[in-house]
């Protein structure tokens, strides 16, 4: 099991419930949404997951392109949004073949933590190339390296006691300890980068590059960069 197949798959050690899936997929669609600066742009949201309020940005885009690499996860992204003529579904593959300058917004959010280094810089120049040369590319969720696992924690519990699955996060918590979740962690790692590694490491794509005043969803001990070309 590699970490798509992984995700390919419902289970409770990703959301708890109903409930917290999607208040955590409407938090990260209103947030992105705070970034379409106009009705009239195109808009990539890269390894979206479930994705199940990426309406809510189709509304303020002229398009929204989903691209998501677990092909059940891509299959039911498909039938949900399938008579909605602002959105579309991709492959990685595919979102990679796109024309050059494609995009005025890109979003990668909480995918960079299961890239190794040279996997997150290739994708990098793969961003530069369809992003608009006026346009924006945010990476989100940026694990730092010290306490994430306390902060994942808090965070969750935090986000359950405003949205109601408080005792629900309580039980998440216990069982992802029993999980594959830990398994594949230790298998593959999770990749972690201080706030001055992002930058450079942006920089280095050919990004002048800043870092949020807030991550993009529930949990702020992340972190998201905002990039623009140069």
């Amino acid at each position: 099991m590699d970490w798509i197949s992984f995700y390919d798959f419902k289970h409770s050690v990703i959301y708890v419930n109903e409930r917290h899936r999607d208040v955590h997929y409407r938090t990260i669609a209103e947030d992105i949404r705070g970034y379409v600066a106009r009705h009239s742009a195109d808009v990539l949201d890269y390894g979206c997951g479930e994705a199940t309020s990426a309406d809510l940005v189709a509304t303020a885009a002229s398009h929204l392109t989903l691209v998501e690499a677990a092909p059940n996860v891509r299959a039911a992204l498909t039938a949900r949004y399938a008579g909605n003529a602002k959105m579309s579904v991709l492959t990685p593959d595919e979102a990679a073949a796109k024309q050059p300058a494609s995009f005025d917004l890109i979003v990668m959010h909480s995918v960079a933590q299961y890239l190794t280094a040279a996997e997150l810089d290739r994708l990098l120049g793969v961003f530069r190339r369809l992003v608009k040369p006026e346009g924006m590319v945010i990476i989100g969720d940026i694990v730092p390296p010290k306490l994430a696992a306390p902060y994942a924690a808090l965070s969750l519990l935090r986000f359950g006691f405003e949205n109601g699955f408080f005792w629900a996060a309580i039980g998440g918590l216990i069982r992802i300890f029993l999980s594959d979740y830990f398994r594949l962690k230790k298998a593959h790692g999770l990749s972690h980068y201080t706030e001055e590694e992002m930058l450079a490491r942006l920089k280095a794509a050919g990004y002048s590059a800043k870092r949020a005043e807030r991550n993009i969803g529930h949990n702020q001990w992340r972190m998201t960069f905002l990039a623009r070309p140069e």
